[in-house]
């Protein structure tokens, strides 16, 4: 079985990370959502959100591909977590490129800890790259148009949390 690890804070869940998630689940069997718990980067929304986010919009993309998709809270490293979860790869999504200098040193620090874990760059579609879950949250509280960003529910959080 082909097991993909695709990580992230998913702070919040957007239309690119679902993209990539949608195009990862061509390439494996299984593909394991793992959501960092990183207090350091104060997440706007709770773990248990982030989550339930993740599991309700990656529903429909397990149908549709026929792939299992699961989610896997981690507070380790992401080499540590991939081993948790049997991963052969870990998908990491790339929207230009200052994320691939970042990237590239990660995939060598994971690849001193394990040269057993593949890394799998995707390129965000052309339509998504410029899309940050930072700058969403940022054009949210001020009260600017997220939904070409965004899920609908997850557009209906981010008003919740930060609608004025």
């Amino acid at each position: 079985m082909r097991i993909g690890l695709y990580p992230g804070t998913f702070d919040p869940l957007t239309l690119g990370h679902l993209d990539i998630i949608r195009r990862a689940c061509t390439m494996v069997d299984r593909l394991v959502i793992g959501v960092a718990i990183n207090a350091d980067k104060g997440p706007l929304f709770t773990l248990q959100e982030r989550v339930a986010m993740v599991e309700s919009n990656c529903e429909a993309i397990a149908r549709e591909t026929g792939v299992e998709i699961i989610t896997h809270p981690f507070e380790n490293l992401l080499i540590q977590c991939a081993e948790d979860v049997n991963a052969t790869v870990i998908i990491r999504g790339l929207r230009a490129v200052s994320d691939f200098e970042y990237e590239f040193q990660m995939v060598g620090m994971n690849r001193a800890m394990n040269d057993e874990i593949e890394t799998l760059f995707l390129m965000a579609d052309a339509e998504y790259q410029s899309i940050a879950s930072k700058l969403v949250k940022e054009i949210k509280r001020l009260n600017g148009d997220i939904s070409s960003f965004v899920p609908p529910e997850v557009a209906i959080a981010l008003e919740q949390k930060l609608g004025k």
